[in-house]
């Protein structure tokens, strides 16, 4: 049943021609194995929330798919497997995410009232993937500006530099 779902929602991107959000937790072969069939047909696709292992990553990235990070690689107890695969993403192809309110960065200076993560969190993101690719906080967060903007197809005036 859940196949015919994701199905469905593939025939409606590749109809709408909008970019397609996936969100995968231990379906990484089967989920790939269904893109490859329709991947010409769809136009964007971003990998919200990647958690998974190198075989995975390079299966969408085989797929010409973005990826998306999240406070998950902030996080000391289970982000560590993450940390030498960032530098493996073309940043053309790397996005930054919230999965708001969850996947609070662990790596921020104070702790918040609250659990909520939101927009306004995701330098220290930006943060620990530019350390781990061992580039400029900034040139990250223009990298990934930018890969927003042509991945959402935004007009690039609209958007402050990061």
């Amino acid at each position: 049943m859940p196949s015919r779902a994701f199905e469905a929602q593939l025939a409606l991107a590749a109809e709408s021609g909008l970019p397609l959000f996936l969100h995968e937790r231990d379906a990484g072969q089967r989920m790939r194995e269904m893109l490859h069939a329709w991947r010409d047909e769809i136009s964007q696709a971003v990998v919200h929330c990647f958690t998974a292992d190198r075989d995975t990553l390079f299966g969408y990235l085989d797929l010409d798919l973005h990826i998306g990070l999240t406070g998950w690689i902030c996080d000391e107890r289970r982000g560590h497997h993450l940390r030498p695969l960032v530098g493996e993403i073309p940043l053309d192809r790397l996005m930054v995410e919230t999965d708001c309110p969850y996947l609070l960065p662990r790596n921020l200076p104070i702790k918040l009232k609250g659990r909520r993560h939101e927009p306004a969190l995701l330098p220290w993101i930006v943060r620990e993937i530019a350390e781990c690719r061992g580039i400029s906080e900034a040139e990250m967060g223009a990298a990934t500006t930018q890969t927003a903007q042509r991945f959402f197809r935004l007009p690039t005036e609209s958007l402050k530099e990061y």
